[in-house]
This record gives structure tokens, C-alpha cells and sequence, in this order.
């Protein structure tokens, strides 16, 4: 009897075991995480469609397009025909006659109604890449640029104003003849200079100088301007770069056709760029000097001295405020990266014009500060603002090239 009790538990036991997993495998059983992932990708990719860019995106991909991929075929053009002409607007057309080899016709036009139309071929790639080549040819006239005398005891009351137009045809050549950054360059260019009375608010430069006490007013004079340049550069390129330096010096030979106004020039110039931050932040310097060489019994006319002041030099200053004989010019900036195609930075310009080479030091030199930005692609620099202060005033500067 007790045997079959214990065989009526066990087949009770059993029994309901049974029953219970028939039933549990019968319950719906929740989904694995997995399982949920897959069912929701699987209801969105039912409803899925392509991004559309707002008006401010397709703006900033276009922007970025023009600095990474290079200059469209009609593209804007800001240079002006002189330094000092104010905000320049214009247009150009490039036709591309192979891979890399283009022509560029442009012009432009300036609230003080400087003018600018030119051609010019280059061949940025020959030899291999070891070399470049641009041809140009133009017309340039600009008719309020100023003259403050000689020296840098000046004051902006002293400006006086003078004109001129100005037909040119250059060709420079540069070649890198190691893989070692020692650059060769050389160039030739006819042009020339026909002074003009001066407009705007300052009296005409004739009315306040002679031809005896200021050389070359009122002259029409033909140029024969050949140089060469030797240096070291192993800057990322001339138009934007983080890294890398450039130290050269550069040779002009300005010849008159007449004899009256011929005279050499020499040109020293250091850049040093020093990243910091894997390049996130860059300390850049840039050093300067001019010295100008009469030729026999000629002279350097007024318009061509060596000078500093404007947006490539003394940016807190106008547009040629000092000029003299030599000029020493000791640039330096702190460069942020905000992003892939804007940078800031925080700058410092001191220099100074002098009658003598021998007065060619630091001391006595005027200064400026400030702040700009830097809109810019891997090679080039098509748009930099800045705003400078010096003891004379406060500047606002539109360039379409880098300061150095």
C-alpha cells in the first residue's frame, strides 16, 4: 500500500510538472533587448528620408567648397587697384586651358572709385611641382592716395593727395630646385607711372610741393622693373599655412627709360610660424626691411619710396603714412583655430621709415594692436577683417590675402 502511494505522489508530482511547462511554453515570452532594437530600426526605416540642409547649411558647404576645392569659374575679386582705396567689390572669370593651367580675367571697384581690370596666365605646377609661372598684364588707376612727407615726425594734417593710372605687363617665375625648401625667383615688368592732380577732402600733392623738393611730381615715367629673390620657405603654402617659416631676400633693379628716376632696391624677409597644440594654436612672426639705392644722379620718385602703414604693415595706421628711403617693419600675431575655415587672432605691428640705413633699429618705432578673423581654405586666404587701434586711430581692414 505504501508503494503505491508513493507511486500515486510521484505520478501527481510529475503530472502537474508536466502541465506547468506546457503551460509556460504556451505564455508569450517578452523580447530580448536585441530583438527590440531591431524592431524599432525596422519602423523607422519604414518612414526614412534624405536630410534636407536649411538655407544657412547649404551656405556654409558652398563657402567650404570655394576655400577646400578652389576658385569657381566666376568668382567674387576684393583687391583693390592701390592700398587705401576702401572696400573693394568685383568679379573674375577663370577658363582653365589644362589640369592646373588657367587664365584669370578680373576687375574691381572701390567706394573711392579706384579702378582694376587685368589678365593673367599661371601655371602653378611646372617641373614637376618644382615650379610656378604668372604672367599678367593691366591697368590699374587710383586718385586719393596720400602723402604725408618724408619721415615718421608727420602728422595726419599733412596730407596731401595725388592720382595716378598705371598700365603694367609682369611675368614672375619661381622654382624650388631641391626637395630641400631653397626657392629661386625672378621677374621682369614694364610699367608705367603717370602722376595725376589728387581728389578727396586733402589738397592736391602739387599744390603744397615742387618738382624740386618732392622727385618724380608730376611725372610720366616708363619702368623697366627686374628682380630676383633667393630664400628658404617650407611653409604649407604662402596663402594659409600653421607651420613652417620663410627667409629670403630679394633684389629690384627699377630702371628709367629717361634716367631721371631710376633706383635699386633690397628687400630682407624672415616668417616664422610655430604651432602649439598640435596647430590648434600657432605663434606666427614676421620681420622686415627696406633699403632703396639712388642710381648715379638719379632719384627715388615720392610714390615709390619704401614705406609702412595700411592693412599689410602698420594696420592701426592709413594707407602709406611713412615713407623714406628704409623702412624696418617686426609683426607678431597668436592665431586660434575656431574651426576648419575660420581662425582669430590677436596681433601686434611696430615700424618705422628712415632717411639713413644707419638708423635702421628698434628704437623710435610706431605701433598698433588688435583683433581679426580669417576666413580660409588648406592653401589660401580669401578674406581676412581686423580691426587695429594706434595712437592715431582705429582702423578697419578688409583684405583678401594673407598678412604673411
Amino acid at each position: 500500500m505504501r508503494i503505491c502511494r508513493v507511486w500515486s505522489v510521484c505520478a501527481a508530482v510529475l503530472l502537474t510538472s508536466g502541465l506547468s511547462t506546457i503551460a509556460s511554453a504556451q505564455d508569450p515570452q517578452p523580447p530580448t533587448r536585441e530583438a527590440a532594437i531591431q524592431q524599432q530600426e525596422a519602423e523607422k526605416a519604414k518612414h526614412l528620408k534624405p536630410y534636407e540642409l536649411n538655407k544657412a547649411e547649404k551656405f556654409l558647404n558652398n563657402f567650404e567648397y570655394v576655400l577646400t576645392q578652389g576658385t569657381p569659374s566666376f568668382h567674387p575679386f576684393l583687391s583693390n587697384a592701390y592700398s587705401g582705396g576702401g572696400f573693394a567689390l568685383g568679379a573674375g572669370y577663370i577658363k582653365h586651358v589644362s589640369g592646373y593651367n588657367y587664365f584669370d580675367v578680373r576687375g574691381s571697384y572701390s567706394i573711392k572709385q579706384y579702378k582694376r581690370a587685368e589678365v593673367e596666365f599661371v601655371a602653378p605646377r611646372l617641373f614637376n611641382r618644382r615650379g610656378s609661372l604668372s604672367v599678367l598684364g593691366g591697368w590699374r588707376e587710383a586718385m586719393e592716395v596720400g602723402f604725408y612727407g618724408f619721415g615718421t615726425d608727420t602728422s595726419l594734417d599733412d596730407r596731401a593727395n595725388f592720382g595716378f593710372r598705371r598700365p603694367a605687363i609682369s611675368a614672375e617665375f619661381e622654382i624650388y630646385p631641391t626637395r630641400r625648401n631653397f626657392v629661386l625667383g625672378a621677374g621682369a615688368e614694364w610699367s608705367q607711372w603717370k602722376l595725376q592732380p589728387g581728389t578727396g577732402s586733402a589738397p592736391s600733392v602739387e599744390t603744397v610741393y615742387t618738382p624740386a623738393t618732392l622727385p618724380g611730381l608730376g611725372a610720366k615715367t616708363d619702368y623697366l622693373h627686374t628682380q630676383g629673390t633667393i630664400g628658404f620657405d617650407w611653409r604649407t603654402s604662402k596663402g594659409y599655412t600653421r607651420r613652417g617659416g620663410y627667409y629670403g631676400v630679394t633684389v629690384h633693379d627699377f630702371s628709367d627709360q629717361d634716367d631721371v628716376y631710376g633706383f635699386n632696391q633690397i628687400d630682407y624677409e624672415a616668417i616664422q610660424h610655430i604651432p602649439i597644440l598640435r596647430e590648434t594654436w600657432v605663434i606666427s612672426l614676421h620681420s622686415r626691411v627696406q633699403t632703396a639705392y639712388n642710381k648715379d644722379n638719379q632719384q627715388v620718385p615720392f610714390f615709390l619710396l619704401p614705406s609702412v602703414g595700411g592693412g599689410h604693415s602698420l594696420r592701426g595706421y592709413t594707407s602709406w603714412r611713412f615713407r623714406d628711403m628704409n623702412s624696418v617693419l617686426v609683426q607678431a600675431e597668436w592665431r586660434i583655430m575656431a574651426n576648419r575655415f575660420l581662425d582669430l587672432a590677436f596681433f601686434y605691428d611696430a615700424g618705422k621709415v628712415t632717411a639713413k640705413r644707419s638708423d635702421l633699429d628698434l628704437n623710435g618705432l610706431k605701433s598698433d594692436y588688435g583683433l581679426g578673423v580669417r576666413f580660409h581654405g588648406p592653401f589660401a586666404t580669401p578674406l581676412r577683417i581686423e580691426v587695429a587701434r594706434s595712437r592715431e586711430a582705429t582702423a578697419l581692414v578688409f583684405s583678401s590675402g594673407a598678412i604673411f
